[in-house]
């Protein structure tokens, strides 16, 4: 059945970004490594899975609770982690800095010294800096705005992967009509075979030996005849050859030293110029041919058909047999093209091609909103990378001045300018942490509760098929169907028609019938039923009565013209000595290759009238060669065949005769004492051959709409891209990167806080400082200040 190649792979290949979707796979199945639900648990589940989030353990439905927060409880703790976050990190900033403004946690604008001061400087900027990077470039903006990026770029390439499906599925519609006008179609062709084998007859004993053995002996005489006037004439033409050589070789030319050697070896090569074969000496065949004739006087085949006609085309009843099966072929031609034109094929594919057209037409004006709405997330995306670049900004902007500002000399009160930005820029990217990290969050768990589910509920189930079992749960679409895809297209739900099945044939490019299990619409079984036509057929040959006693096949005239046929002497043609002359070559020499030679050997010779006459008489040589070797070389080609056929007939000429005449006896013998029941007998095998024809021909079409009609590759590729390739590697592994790379780098807000307060008190300018003396012996190289009488505001 002929096919269409499909454009569509639905297969994609996400590049380099897809390290970052199997670690994020990875992180999900941390987060949920439980098996899909199945049966009852999915029946349930899906139907209240909101309802028992919100449920107590102790509803109604508490096992079924259970089951399903068991299921979920990944989700539930990372969501309340998140959410915890949320509602924590700006009450404690709000505190954080409240406590500040009382000169407390840090708000003091006081250092004191101590010892190790340097170390704990250079741990805190060394921790800050990893934890910046971190959020950077490990797990942070990167990865957030790649993913961004690339959802970006595969929305504006979908449109591609769209315009694709639906060409593809306008090939399936358009092509489908012309599958089933083959399959029609090829119907003529097993039909002209039967009635072909009917028109046929059954012993057609024709006289095709007798006739080829007349014409090989008409061959052999007439190329005979041709060949013996063509050597004579050849013979006289060389001859004439031959003397004008020698006249022109006697030249005094041919007298110089020069030439006289070339002369010479020309002079000496003109006895090959004869001819070689000899066929006026063969013996004729004219008396075997004149015998032949004879026996073709009677015609043989006349008398072996004759009884053949009144046999089969004078008995009535073998003609009505006969007419009765062209019948049942033109029946069952008729009714495979009435079971066509009753299908509704031609009304639902012009529907669904209106629909398809319609959908393709929405698809193509909404495209360009889709690609709108789709730039306003990525910028909100890029604005919520932005956030995290802000605060980064000032981390760095910090680390950079505090460390390149920072004098180890330097008290606290007297630190630099620079040291003093440095700080400010650490505690302006604290300060903005607690502004940004409650929204980045909000989106993180609003991000993570959808897309993980969607990768955990859909797409991971829809790659191994559970989620087609899950739609095939009984009840579960609607609670009075067991089989919901058969209930609506057969209104009968009983009907073991699954999801999966349909799928899985349509992923195999089987034919719709099958998958669809269009049977149950209309059976192609019960309008190609041989059985039912050949019934009648058959009883009419089970009562066949034919009386053939009186039927003579080969009467003795026959036998004796095929008596005669076998001693008309050609076993007596001398083929040996045909076979002997038909081996030699025409001529003792290749003409052409003399010409060449003596035309070479003239080039050799002085410029003047030898080397013209001399050209001149090779040119003469090649028209001999074109003009009466050739033609004599074709009759010889003709003779050779004739006379091996004649020698193959020879040899089993008596043999095959004797054969026929005995084959005729046998066959003279059953006719008259069992014929009737041998031509039932025949006629039963050969209606079973003539309904085997269209028996492998139903069987052929079967499996054609079964496994090649409407095959439903397109079907299943449009459910790919739509669920495997836009909803899962789309749209839900970039989100799901998204948050994964947002939710790590809000994460790493918190500690980049602690650290951040800490090293702004080694940056930042102080209002009062502790007093270091390095030669004082026995407080370590401090100073107390109530020794001094110096204030400490932090005793005070």
């Amino acid at each position: 059945v002929p096919a269409k190649t499909y454009d569509t792979g639905a297969y994609h290949e996400p590049g380099p970004i897809g390290i970052l979707f199997k670690i994020v796979h990875a992180f999900l199945y941390l987060v949920q490594p439980n098996s899909f639900p199945q049966g009852k648990q999915i029946n349930y589940f899906l139907k209240n899975k909101y309802l028992l989030l919100m449920c107590s353990f102790y509803c109604r439905y508490q096992d079924y609770n259970l089951e399903a927060i068991y299921y979920e409880i990944g989700f539930i703790v990372s969501a309340a982690l998140g959410l915890l976050f949320i509602l924590l990190l700006p009450l404690v900033g709000l505190c954080f800095c409240m406590c500040r403004c009382c000169d407390n946690c840090g708000g003091e604008m006081h250092q004191r010294q101590k010892k190790n001061a340097d170390c704990q400087r250079s741990c805190f900027a060394t921790f800050l800096f990893v934890a910046s990077l971190i959020i950077r470039q490990v797990v942070g903006v990167l990865c957030a705005y790649a993913a961004n990026q690339h959802l970006t770029n595969q929305v504006r390439g979908a449109k591609k992967l769209v315009n694709s499906n639906f060409k593809d599925l306008k090939i399936f519609l358009n092509d489908t009509p012309a599958q089933i006008d083959y399959l029609v179609s090829q119907y003529n062709t097993t039909k002209n075979k039967a009635l072909s084998d009917l028109n046929s007859k059954y012993f057609d004993l024709n006289g095709v030996t007798i006739r080829e053995t007349k014409e090989a002996l008409e061959n052999v005489s007439v190329s005979v005849e041709v060949l013996q006037e063509g050597t004579e004439r050849l013979h006289a033409n060389l001859t004439d050859v031959k003397v004008h050589l020698s006249n022109t070789l006697s030249d005094s030319a041919c007298t110089a030293a020069q030439a006289a050697s070339t002369c010479n070896i020309i002079r000496n090569s003109l006895n090959q110029l004869n001819i070689n074969a000899n066929f006026s000496g063969l013996p004729g065949v004219s008396s075997q041919l004149a015998r032949v004739n004879d026996v073709l006087k009677i015609d043989l085949s006349s008398l072996v058909q004759k009884w053949n006609v009144n046999v089969f085309y004078e008995t009535v009843t073998m003609q009505c047999i006969l007419l009765d099966i062209k019948s049942v072929l033109e029946s069952i031609g008729l009714n495979i093209t009435n079971f066509t034109k009753t299908l509704p094929v031609q009304k639902i594919l012009a529907d669904l091609m209106v629909y398809l057209t319609q959908s393709e037409a929405y698809v193509q004006d909404y495209f360009p909103v889709v690609e709108q709405y789709d730039f306003y997330r990525w910028l909100g995306c890029l604005i919520l990378c932005c956030m995290l670049v802000l605060i980064l900004v000032f981390y760095y902007l910090g680390l950079l001045c505090g460390t390149c500002g920072y004098d180890k000399h330097a008290s606290p009160t007297t630190r630099g300018c620079i040291s003093n930005t440095g700080g400010n820029f650490l505690m302006a990217g604290v300060g903005f942490s607690f502004l940004f990290s409650w929204a980045l969050m909000s989106v993180v768990v609003l991000t993570f509760v959808t897309g993980g589910n969607v990768e955990k509920l859909v797409c991971e189930p829809f790659e191994d098929k559970t989620l087609f079992k899950v739609l095939d749960t009984p009840y579960l679409l609607n609670k009075h169907w067991k089989n919901y895809l058969s209930g609506i297209l057969f209104k009968n739900p009983n009907i073991n028609l699954t999801f999966e099945k349909v799928y899985s044939d349509c992923k195999e490019n089987k034919g719709i019938y099958t998958s669809l299990h269009l049977e149950h619409l209309f059976n192609i079984n019960e309008f190609l039923n041989i059985s039912m036509y050949t019934e009648d057929v058959a009883l009419k040959i089970e009562h066949i009565q034919i009386n053939l006693s009186k039927i003579i096949l080969l009467d003795e005239i026959g036998k004796e013209n095929l008596l005669n046929f076998s001693s008309s002497g050609i076993e007596g043609i001398n083929f040996a000595a045909y076979l002997t002359e038909i081996n030699k070559s025409v001529t003792k020499v290749d003409l052409l290759s003399f010409a060449n030679d003596l035309e070479a050997r003239a080039d050799q010779l002085p410029k003047g009238a030898l080397e013209n006459a001399l050209k001149g008489h090779a040119n003469n040589i090649r028209m001999i060669h074109n003009q009466q070797v050739v033609p004599l070389e074709q009759a010889m080609s003709t003779l050779n065949q004739s006379i091996r056929l004649l020698k193959r007939t020879s040899s089993e000429l008596t043999v095959k005769v004797k054969n026929v005449i005995s084959a005729v006896n046998a066959a003279q013998h059953l006719i008259n004492n069992n014929a009737s029941l041998v031509i039932v007998q025949e006629t039963k095998k050969y209606m079973d051959t003539i309904v085997g024809y269209f028996e492998q021909y139903v069987e052929w079409v079967k499996e054609s709409i079964s496994m090649e009609v409407a095959a439903c590759k397109p079907i299943a590729n449009v459910i790919d891209t739509a669920v495997d390739i836009f909803l899962c590697s789309y749209v839900t592994d970039s989100l799901n990167t998204f948050w994964f790379g947002l939710g790590g780098s809000s994460m790493f807000l918190i500690p980049a806080i602690i650290f951040a307060v800490k090293l702004s008190k080694y940056y930042r300018r102080m209002d009062t400082e502790d007093v270091y003396d390095d030669t004082e012996n026995g407080n370590n190289g401090y100073h107390k200040e109530h020794l001094y009488g110096i204030h400490n505001p932090v005793f005070t």
